[in-house]
């Protein structure tokens, strides 16, 4: 575990094994792992296998580069699972949210299942249901601290449908995120709006110089 998060360690040393404990860390997709759109359907397929075996619930959730994960189970089964998530080489700069023991869990409805947090990927059906998380895009977990971590947990389980995109629409979140990460947010919008006037330009030239009948 990374010497930053001894406090975490510390927190855990207090619980017992058996305990019941909820841990919810933010972490950011690594710039390599931008280029495998497939990648969030791995990860998800990974965690629901592991945690069904395992007796751990939660949620996994995704959007503008980042990861927010929320575990739910006995302190002596998150605890091996915890170093394989600092471990783990698909993401990086993991940094834990909450870490606490529980009377009783709060997805155990859930197993574990992706939301992407990408309004602009949202069908209209998901965007009527999921007004309730707007205030939590763009979502920036590793900005947050205790309490607004917990009232987006308490946000999410009001959604019955959680948002999810097809993966064409995740390659273009992973291209424009990664086009952000090369150039920044606002150099990255103008370079979209170029391209855009520029396709717009090429296809207005086609379009005169199409033979009219």
């Amino acid at each position: 575990m990374p010497l930053n998060e001894h406090s975490t360690a510390t927190a855990l040393s207090k619980i017992e094994d058996n305990a019941l404990v909820r841990l919810v860390y933010a972490s950011s997709l690594t710039f390599k792992s931008r280029f495998k759109p497939a990648i969030f359907q791995t990860v998800e397929q990974d965690a629901r296998r592991y945690n069904q075996q395992n007796g751990i619930t939660g949620t996994l959730c995704y959007g503008n580069g980042q990861f927010l994960q929320c575990l739910e189970g006995q302190k002596k089964v998150l605890l091996p699972l915890l170093q394989e998530i600092f471990d783990d080489t698909r993401h990086k700069e993991a940094k834990i949210l909450i870490v606490q023991p529980i009377e009783q869990r709060e997805f155990s409805n859930w197993g574990m299942r992706l939301m992407f947090l990408e309004r602009w990927l949202w069908s209209p059906e998901t965007k009527k249901q999921a007004d309730t998380l707007s205030r939590f895009l763009p979502f920036k977990p590793s900005q947050w601290d205790k309490e607004e971590t917990e009232e987006f947990l308490h946000a999410i389980q009001k959604i019955q449908t959680p948002p999810h995109v097809q993966e064409s629409g995740i390659s273009l979140n992973a291209l424009g995120n990664m086009i952000q990460h090369v150039v920044g947010p606002h150099q990255a919008f103008i370079l979209v709006q170029s391209v855009l006037a520029i396709l717009t330009l090429v296809a207005i030239v086609l379009l005169f110089r199409l033979p009219f009948n």
